[in-house]
């Protein structure tokens, strides 16, 4: 049965329209009533929700709607600003936070949320669990031990300088758990009835892969404390579909079926708009939607080739080509609305002519089939698609089609590959990979680069055993933009890390990615953090 056929009988089963008709709504849009059921389609499964796993996007949709933070990155202003924790101090070497926690917080099983679980939850984020297969976080650095003071009092303390972690304790993965929770083993946790957060809405049920229900929290009364809303959320519930393919996510949307829905893609967003549907084009402020090379790789250890494919990048064609407005052009390694972002477009220009002439001096000639050749190899690469980027296939089809102007052949495997794990960690296999990672905080730069973090370029150290390239100014860099205190300092050392990337065309980045939703006209009050992940504590449901 086809994914199409399998959502018309889910609404022919679980009753949907029924459902919707039923619920209770506000005869005035412009007062939120309680009650009703969300209708949300999902393009993707959610696949761990261990909360430093939340980067992944259907992982980071459902740990928003249950867990709670320590802080709240205002998604407006970024500030960070209190939610579990009512204050905090830092020392001025930024390796000593102390929070002071709201009273009376609860799991849902009723355990307290209280300065131990907060601990225990920031030793396990910090130093990670072997036993268990619990990794570290990558927005924490340099963790060392908690320290509870009393009951309503934790602190923390680091080895070195850790100056983006307040902001760290707010994002999605640093949602706070239950012990119990965190005394599963990592790969239990996939199962959403087994995540115990204090958030406004708890899992009901789950048909792993298909759907997911989570209900609302009666007593839930600890939202962040600067917003309008506070109390138990609107809703009564949320229903996740698990709906993969994008004409029937859009259609059910259209035809009243659903009434919210992720990744839309661009080429749907005018028929959306022109039925008065809603489109939200949240940024993620993070690295920009890239491809990012491995230099262990002897096809692209030679920084001229790397430096010849970025100017056969045009990334304006691409944007042009395949998006909307709701995707600008990337000037940088980040997003222009991410903390240290520098414009770095004169960098980033295409030139066809000047990536010829670098791949002349590389030694690189043009065969009879049009590919370059050098001692007998051709200059021929492979890259799986991302599937949780926008239309990423069709965009390395594009950029496929650029490079093969100056003859380099680009192959585009499928993101669905059953090799692509293993595959994506063997620089001789997949000599560039796919980069993309939303934070809102300088940070993000080591968590994508960084051979303890994501480990994009893959250096020794990091996700290659096997590695052998290193790059020690690039990696003092990021060092410095995770442990330098002086605002205007880190944020000089953010630009040089861009900087950096470009010059030794490491990276080329196509553009700034949104997280880009469509909604019904009467679904209101939807936010997102600050990186693009919906929050439905808020919404309501209209009369329609």
């Amino acid at each position: 049965m086809t994914i199409a056929a399998n959502f018309k009988a889910f609404i022919l089963t679980a009753g949907l329209v029924s459902l919707l008709s039923s619920a209770a709504f506000s005869a005035d849009d412009s007062k939120p009533v309680q009650g009703g059921t969300l209708i949300y389609l999902e393009q993707q499964s959610h696949t761990n929700l261990y909360p430093p796993a939340g980067g992944f996007y259907p992982n980071g949709g459902v740990l928003n709607q249950i867990t709670d933070k320590l802080t709240y990155q205002n998604p407006q202003t970024l500030q960070i600003e209190p939610w579990i924790a009512e204050s905090w101090t830092v020392n001025d070497t930024a390796t000593e936070y102390t929070f002071k926690l709201r009273k009376g917080v609860t799991f849902s099983d009723g355990s307290p949320l209280d300065a131990n679980a907060v601990a225990k939850n920031y030793d396990t984020f910090g130093l990670g669990n072997k036993e268990l297969k619990q990794p570290v976080s990558e927005v924490i650095n340099n963790y060392d031990h908690s320290e509870v003071v009393d009951p309503d009092t934790v602190k923390f303390y680091f080895k070195k300088p850790s100056p983006g972690f307040l902001q760290g304790t707010s994002v999605i993965g640093s949602g706070l758990v239950s012990l119990k929770t965190l005394a599963l083993p990592f790969d239990q946790l996939g199962d959403a009835t087994k995540i115990i957060g204090s958030g406004p809405f708890v899992v009901a049920s789950e048909t792993l892969g298909k759907q997911l229900e989570l209900k609302a929290r009666p007593d839930y009364n600890w939202g962040p404390a600067k917003l309008e809303h506070q109390g138990r959320p609107y809703l009564d519930g949320i229903k996740y579909i698990i709906t993969g393919e994008d004409s029937v996510r859009i259609g059910a949307l259209l035809s009243g079926q659903a009434d919210f829905i992720r990744q839309l893609q661009a080429y749907d967003e005018k028929q959306v708009v022109d039925q008065s549907f809603a489109i939200y084009a949240a940024p993620t402020r993070g690295v920009n939607d890239s491809v990012a090379f491995r230099p262990d790789n002897p096809l692209v250890a030679d920084i001229k080739v790397r430096q010849a494919l970025l100017h056969a990048t045009n990334n304006k064609e691409i944007v042009d080509t395949l998006f909307s407005t709701n995707y600008p052009q990337a000037k940088s390694i980040i997003s222009s609305a991410a903390a240290g972002y520098a414009d770095l477009s004169s960098k980033l220009t295409y030139d066809p002519a000047a990536a010829e002439k670098l791949l002349d001096e590389a030694g690189w000639t043009k065969g009879a089939d049009g590919v370059r050749q050098k001692d007998g190899k051709p200059l021929s690469l492979a890259v799986y698609e991302s599937i949780p980027q926008p239309q990423n296939k069709a965009v390395l089809q594009l950029v496929a089609q650029q490079w093969a102007k100056i003859g380099v052949k680009l192959q585009v495997l499928a993101g669905t590959s059953g090799n692509l794990v293993t595959d994506n960690v063997d620089p001789a296999k997949t000599p560039l990979v796919v980069a993309e990672v939303g934070r809102a905080d300088p940070d993000v730069i080591k968590s994508q680069f960084y051979a303890k973090n994501r480990d994009a370029l893959l250096q020794k150290g990091g996700l290659n055993p096997k590695a052998t390239f290193s790059d020690d100014k690039l990696n003092g860099i990021l060092e410095t933009v995770a442990s330098e205190t002086d605002s205007g300092k880190r944020l000089a050392a953010a630009k040089a890390a861009q900087e950096y990337l470009l010059d030794q065309a490491y990276v080329i980045p196509f553009f700034e990615e949104p997280q880009v939703f469509a909604g019904a006209p009467y679904v209101k009050g939807i936010a997102f953090e600050a990186v693009g992940r919906p929050s439905f504590y808020g919404t309501w449901l209209a009369a329609h």
